[in-house]
């Protein structure tokens, strides 16, 4: 049996650090809203803390972190510690940006979910999102 959503989905986009492009997170940001999720946008120079308690505080399904400056190898791991720490381990993390394969496996092994290369469809992201909360959320 599919388990199905009877309100949006809420997803959290963040940038987190000293990376100011901003432009890539507003268009994910857009995209998400268009395909129907309710997107709480915290943005820039967040810290992993303030990702953290933004998303507890607005219950959200999903945190999506883009990233462009290379700090992902730190920046993603903290936002996981954090995550366990508060027990959120029903939410996604989830991100996207400058990544290098090789990290992305890595980061995926720590329990970051998929990462996006700049270039992914709107439509890829919106559509892992949604099967990724309809799978592991429960409603």
């Amino acid at each position: 049996m599919t388990q199905t959503i009877n309100r949006p989905l809420r997803v959290l986009v963040a940038k987190v650090g000293l990376d100011g492009h901003d432009r890539g997170a507003k268009v994910i940001a857009t995209a998400l809203r268009d395909a129907g999720m309710e997107v709480i946008y915290t943005g820039l120079r967040q810290t992993p803390e303030m990702v953290v308690n933004a998303a507890l505080q607005e219950d959200v399904d999903a945190i999506g972190i883009s990233i462009l400056s290379g700090a992902h190898m730190t920046v993603f791991p903290k936002v996981v510690a954090l995550m366990k720490e508060k027990g959120m381990d029903d939410v996604l993390l989830t991100g996207g940006g400058i990544i290098p394969e090789e990290d992305m496996l890595e980061l995926n092994a720590l329990g970051v979910g998929k990462l996006f290369a700049p270039g992914t469809p709107t439509t890829e992201i919106a559509s892992y999102i949604s099967q990724w909360v309809v799978k592991h959320r429960s409603f």
